[in-house]
Order: C-alpha cells, then sequence, then structure tokens
C-alpha cells in the first residue's frame, strides 16, 4: 500500500531508525531510545533554538502502547510549569491516517538528565535546589489530579545551571482511576505499589522523590531489590516491620502473608543513615 506522505518533509536515517521531519528541523543528532521510542536533539530553524524530538515507534500497534502514547500527548498538551517539560509541536509525516504509524513531539532541549550525572558528589546547596525543583514540579502535576508514577533519575531533566524538569507522562494516571503494579523502575517503587493496592495516590511519586534524594546524598541507590520480594525487604530494613494498622490495609493475602512471615525489623535512625544530610 502506498502511503501518502506530508510535502515539506525530509527522510534521515539516524541509528538504524528512519526519521521523517519538517525541514524547519535540522541537525539531528541522537539522544537516546527505549522500548516506545527515542529522542534527537534538532535545531528549530523557525525559532534558531535547540530543542528535543521523541519519536514514537508504531504507537498503536497494541492498546498499552496506544494508551501510553495519548496520556503523555495529552498531560505534555496541558503542561505548563517551569519545572514540567512542555510541548513545542507534535506532527507526523503521513497526509491520511491511514498507514499512520509514528509521530513525533517536540520539546524544550534540556543538556542531560540525572541518571547520567548521579555518579559526582553534589553539594548541600546543589540537592536541596535540585530536590526543590523536582518538589516544584510535582506539586503542579499533583494540582492537576494526576499521578506521574515513574520518577526516576532518568525522567529528571538537567540543565548546566541546574534547571530541572520532569520528563516522560507515559505512565501518568488520574488519581482516582483503579492503578496496576507495572509502574517506575523497582528501585524507586513505593511500597503499596510493590504490594499492590489497587487505590495508591500522589503519595508514591513522593517516596520516588525520597529515594532520589537519598541516592544523591550517599551516591547510592537507597533500596537495589533484586526482584519485588527482596524489594520489598530492601525497604524494611529501613522503615522497620510495619504496624497491625498497616496490615489491616493489605488487601493482598499473599503479600500480607509473606509481611507476618518476616523476622521483626527495627527502624534505622535516618540520622547514621544520611550523616551528610541537612538537619
Amino acid at each position: 500500500m502506498n502511503i501518502a506522505r506530508r510535502r515539506g518533509f525530509y527522510r534521515q536515517e539516524v541509528n538504524n531508525t528512519l526519521w521523517e521531519l519538517p525541514r524547519r528541523y535540522t541537525n539531528l543528532h541522537p539522544l537516546g531510545s527505549g522500548a516506545y521510542g527515542s529522542v534527537c536533539s534538532a535545531i528549530d530553524k523557525k525559532t534558531g533554538e535547540k530543542v528535543a524530538i521523541k519519536k514514537l515507534c508504531r504507537p498503536f500497534q497494541s492498546e498499552i502502547f496506544a494508551k501510553r502514547a495519548y496520556r503523555e500527548l495529552m498531560l505534555l498538551k496541558h503542561m505548563q510549569h517551569d519545572n514540567v517539560i512542555g510541548l513545542l509541536d507534535v506532527f507526523t509525516s503521513t497526509a491520511s491516517y491511514q498507514g499512520f504509524q509514528d509521530f513525533y513531539l517536540v520539546m524544550p532541549y534540556m543538556r542531560t538528565d540525572l541518571q547520567k550525572i548521579m555518579g559526582h558528589e553534589f553539594s548541600d546547596e546543589k540537592i536541596q535546589y535540585l530536590v526543590y525543583q523536582m518538589l516544584k514540579g510535582l506539586k503542579y502535576i499533583h494540582s492537576a489530579g494526576i499521578v506521574h508514577r515513574d520518577l526516576k533519575p532518568s525522567n529528571l531533566a538537567v540543565n548546566e545551571d541546574c534547571q530541572l524538569k520532569i520528563l516522560d507522562f507515559g505512565l501518568a494516571r488520574q488519581a482516582d482511576a483503579e492503578m496496576t503494579g507495572y509502574v517506575v523502575t523497582r528501585w524507586y517503587r513505593a511500597p503499596e505499589v510493590i504490594l499492590n493496592w489497587m487505590h495508591y495516590n500522589q503519595t508514591v511519586d513522593i517516596w520516588s522523590i525520597g529515594c532520589i534524594m537519598a541516592e544523591m546524598l550517599t551516591g547510592k541507590t537507597l533500596f537495589k531489590g533484586k526482584d519485588y520480594l527482596d524489594q520489598l525487604t530492601q525497604i524494611l530494613k529501613v522503615t522497620g516491620h510495619p504496624g497491625e494498622d498497616f496490615l489491616e490495609k493489605l488487601e493482598d493475602k499473599a503479600a500480607k502473608s509473606y509481611i507476618k512471615s518476616l523476622p521483626k525489623i527495627p527502624k534505622k535512625d535516618l540520622s547514621v543513615l544520611f550523616p551528610k544530610a541537612n538537619p
């Protein structure tokens, strides 16, 4: 089937992936790729600014992919905050819905992300400033009734002046929606997500921020679980064994039984765990 292409577009291969873009976007350079697409930097000839372009490859190949693409597009469209990535442009190279497979999101260019600089030593002032921006952005997102659900260092973009923006809303959901357990890289996952509570709320994002802050303080991942159960065990080694009121809220009988089977673990003193943290 011949697929109608829009005029004013050109083709360029980047890391074995074909990109089709309007001629206003030039100087493509790869920034990264993942299961849902790839990202390149480019120059917008219309503004002279450097931008980031995300190509969502075959976003409608399954219901899961389609929902993720729809969420990200709809949320980015409405995000307007200094600490949350926004949407500058969206386009597809196909001229009709027939054969419509790929589309592109154009966003502000950010120099790096927190994951790539996590090995550096952070000053107390820098940690405070970065966490402050995370919480500002998160407050804005939460005020719209949205739970991000995938906060991790690689989803926090940073510029050379320490300006921070929250990225990637493909897993974000409304706070009153029934949730799923498949969210967030395991190491930054809140206990209620691990224990498969179906009605958790914005607090899961606060947990993720706490894990990220701890990593900046120590240079090490706070809860580096090898699997689902080990992740929970690593958390309990710090937080201590949960009380009866917590266990009563658990609907998952297997999770409740597992926690009860664990030896009683005392809570760790956070001032000992993070001796360099500003009180």
